[in-house]
This record gives structure tokens, sequence and C-alpha cells, in this order.
């Protein structure tokens, strides 16, 4: 079921690009662009940190799913495929988030 929402959702906002942005809020951010798109998940990332701290937990979710929505947008945008982020995901289980993290860190030159 998870798949299959967020591939509709995909395909939601991809049919919904080029429409009117007077009548389509997707269409809206695709005008103004990726900075916007940028702006949009930093402001619904620090709304689900608030919500963590001092709101509910159907706050959270509410504000979890508007994240997500605003991050599908800047991947359509890209040409991402929301599937190639599920598949680095993937690729990471079994291993320790410290690990993982460790392997993208450009050590230090002394």
């Amino acid at each position: 079921m998870t798949d299959q929402l967020l591939a509709s959702l995909e395909a939601t906002i991809k049919a919904r690009k080029d429409a009117d942005p007077k009548l389509s809020y997707v269409a809206k951010l695709f005008a103004k662009g990726r900075k916007k798109m940028a702006q949009k998940i930093a402001e619904e990332g620090a709304e689900v940190a608030i919500a963590a701290v001092s709101e509910g937990r159907q706050q959270i979710v509410s504000e979890s799913a508007d994240l997500l929505f605003h991050l599908m947008v800047l991947c359509v945008h890209e040409g991402i495929a929301f599937e190639e982020v599920l598949n680095e995901l993937a690729g990471r289980r079994g291993i320790s988030g410290l690990e993982e993290k460790a392997s993208r860190e450009t050590p230090i030159q002394e």
C-alpha cells in the first residue's frame, strides 16, 4: 500500500506541475522554482520539530505528511524518481547509522 500511495502521489505531482499556478498549489511551487521548494522543506521540517516538542502525536503525523509532500515535489522538479530515495534507504538497511554517516564524511587531512 505504501508504495502505491507514494507512486500515486508522485504521479499527481507530475500531472499538476504544468497546470495553472492560480489553480494548483503544485504548479505554483513549480513556477516559483527550487529555492521556494527548499524553503518549504525547511519550514515543514521545523514544523515537525516544533510538533515533536510541544504538540501531540496527530500534529507530528500531519506535519510529517506536509514535509514528505514537499520533498516529493522537489524530487519531481529535479527529475528524481522517489523510488531512488527509497532505494537509497533500502541500501542502508543493516548498516549502523553511525557507520553509514562515517562512510559519507570526508576525512580531515593533517
